[in-house]
């Protein structure tokens, strides 16, 4: 483990659940102490059918589990996921997710939007945030490059009628063009930022994308992203959740080794933004040419 600079203070480090798809809550919370993750993101709802479900809500054995696993090593949930908004009806998805959330301590919801009727989905975010204040959960809208909700400027301006906030990821920021004078401009709705890196060049159609992002991301600091310059952007407390899978290298090298290693990545990706951050105080960064 690579050490922040003396007089330094790093933000919270999570482990989101994606950089571990297949790994039950309980296990990914030792995981990540194991590796020195302070808290992880976990996941109480499957985003697709083929994916393994967690049975997370109250009185189950896995939710027990994990709050004995949270008890003993100290790693704490900072959010919940994931809940697609497309247009159905999805209000008793959410209360379930926000009742599993609040009794696991966490305080953000991360939701993304297919839906393409602008004003119903303005009104599901509101109902959201409007449920999310009876259980100390607020929706996170996200924007992700091949849903509907594509950029931090539409996300901002759902959020802020809703009375929610963003999350940004650092692999949709690249794939659909973020500034950093965007991230700057709303920084006050960012709670958490996700990071991994990835070739510069995007894939080449939405099935890449969708591949890239579920299945195939890089270590961060080892691509083409320049995340140092997105974690600059904003202010230096802001947490900070590693969300890298690799399939492929978790079957070569092992779950344990994985979290490790994007453990370590992390503590560099975040020492080089803060000596971006001292060496440029107004933390106007170049833009990389796209």
């Amino acid at each position: 483990m690579i050490p922040f600079p003396a007089g330094g203070s790093r933000p919270a480090l999570g482990l989101a659940q994606l950089s571990l798809g297949g790994t039950a809550p309980p296990d990914l919370v030792r995981l990540a102490a194991d590796a020195g993750f302070d808290f992880i993101g976990a996941r109480v709802r499957p985003v697709t059918a083929a994916e393994r479900a967690y049975e997370m809500q109250p009185g189950s054995p896995l939710f027990a589990e994990t709050l004995a696993r949270m008890r003993d090593t100290g790693v704490t949930v900072r959010d919940i996921e994931f809940l697609l908004l497309d247009g159905s009806e999805q209000r008793e998805a959410w209360l379930r997710m926000m009742e599993a959330g609040a009794a696991l301590g966490a305080t953000g919801l991360t939701v993304a939007a297919s839906d393409p009727d602008r004003s119903r989905l303005a009104e599901n975010l509101a109902r959201m945030a409007a449920d999310g204040r009876d259980h100390g959960i607020t929706p996170m809208l996200e924007p992700i490059s091949y849903q509907a909700v594509h950029s931090i400027p539409d996300a901002a301006e759902l959020a802020r009628a809703a009375g929610c906030r963003i999350v940004v990821d650092t692999l949709h920021f690249r794939r659909f063009g973020g500034t950093l004078d965007e991230l700057r401009e709303h920084a006050d709705l960012v709670p958490l930022l996700q990071i991994c890196d990835g070739p510069a060049v995007r894939p080449a159609d939405r099935d890449g994308l969708v591949t890239e992002s579920r299945s195939e991301r890089g270590v961060p600091g080892l691509g083409g992203f320049r995340i140092e310059e997105i974690v600059a952007a904003l202010p230096a407390g802001v947490p900070v959740s590693v969300e890298t899978p690799s399939d492929a290298t978790v079957a070569r090298v092992g779950e344990a080794a994985w979290v490790r290693t994007l453990r370590d990545a992390a503590e560099r990706v975040l020492e080089a933004a803060d000596a971006l951050r001292a060496s440029t105080p107004d933390h106007h960064t170049t833009e990389p040419t796209r």
